[in-house]
């Protein structure tokens, strides 16, 4: 028998559900005519997320998060933010998930997470720290990955004192692109070993623009080709920075990397960022899943809520929850 080195299961990824197209047309509408995120002054569209107010929903604060403040400048972040979200399981924790929000390097916060951070405890048994980190275009680069490679580093302190529990990382849209140059700065302090896991929700991971967010254009579905350009333009005043590794893990060594889920939809420009880092990751030898949902738009599953009529968000949150117990079974937790 002859073996090949090509699979012959490569599929389509299927049509969208009905519901998703229906969600997708009303969102459409809404950003039609809405101004560009650089036509609202910047303190004044978070006050707006804040307050719940922006198009993209927020889920907290609520009661059952707090905040815990560490040693920024002992991990290596003077000037850091220097605190993280914590949402603890009723029971001991089987482990910690240390995740990383998304907002374009540019908004969102910890606490705008407490609901996620609160099913994922409740479904995993895990403590679920939210960091906080510098925000652009006030602390570009590299301040917020600094402060996100700090409260690992913190993370990582509190995992061992508390049993050696195992210590995974996540992410979503730039959130993902932190957690993935957090891995790779943690590989350059020898604890790459440190993470069990990683789950990357629709990351950035190459800030020079893969196909489908070059040539995704003007049409805004929470992202566009510029608005994309706008959030990079805020993170790096060296646009040169953008083809370096240290900044687009697309192009950094993945050998020896956790086990990985990736999610995307494939009807988010940053599709090809998903799809090619899934695979540098595997072509690393390093385990990764990917789950694909159809139609799904950049940040879809921050639509959880029933009332908002998108199934794919339960389900992309359920897939995080499986992938998170399988991997805490197969360590034995």
């Amino acid at each position: 028998m002859t073996s090949s080195r090509f699979s012959s299961q490569l599929q389509p990824f299927g049509s969208p559900a009905p519901e998703t197209l229906a969600f997708n047309a009303k969102l459409a509408a809404v950003f039609e005519g809405a101004p560009l995120p650089e036509e609202v002054p910047i303190e004044a569209m978070r006050a707006l997320r804040a307050e719940g107010k922006g198009v993209l929903p927020i889920d907290g604060p609520l009661p059952e998060g707090a905040w815990q403040a560490y040693d920024a400048a002992a991990y290596g972040a003077p000037g850091g933010a220097g605190r993280v979200r914590v949402v603890s399981p009723e029971a001991a924790p089987r482990g910690v998930y240390y995740y990383l929000h998304g907002g374009g390097w540019t908004f969102g916060a910890p606490e705008q997470h407490d609901g996620q951070a609160l099913r994922i405890a409740q479904a995993t048994g895990m403590e679920v720290w939210s960091a906080q980190y510098r925000l652009a275009p006030e602390d570009p680069w590299p301040a917020g990955a600094e402060d996100c490679l700090a409260g690992l580093r913190c993370a990582i302190d509190y995992a061992q004192k508390i049993g050696g529990a195992p210590l995974f990382i996540g992410g979503s849209s730039a959130g993902a692109h932190y957690a993935a140059v957090a891995l790779q700065r943690l590989r350059a302090l020898g604890q790459f070993d440190q993470i069990a896991g990683a789950v990357m929700i629709y990351g950035v991971f190459d800030l020079a623009f893969t196909p489908s967010a070059a040539r995704w254009g003007d049409r805004i579905m929470v992202l566009s080709t510029p608005i994309i350009d706008w959030f990079v333009g805020n993170l790096l005043p060296d646009r040169a920075l953008a083809m370096t590794e240290a900044v687009s893990p697309l192009h950094a060594d993945w050998s020896d990397a956790p086990p990985a889920l990736f999610q995307v939809g494939t009807e988010d420009p940053l599709l090809d960022d998903t799809l090619f880092m899934a695979e540098r990751w595997r072509a690393a030898g390093a385990p990764a899943e990917l789950a694909v949902f159809p139609g799904g738009i950049h940040a879809f599953d921050v639509f959880y809520r029933p009332e908002h009529g998108l199934p794919i968000a339960q389900e992309s949150e359920a897939a995080t929850a499986a992938f998170l117990n399988a991997r805490l079974e197969a360590l034995g937790r």
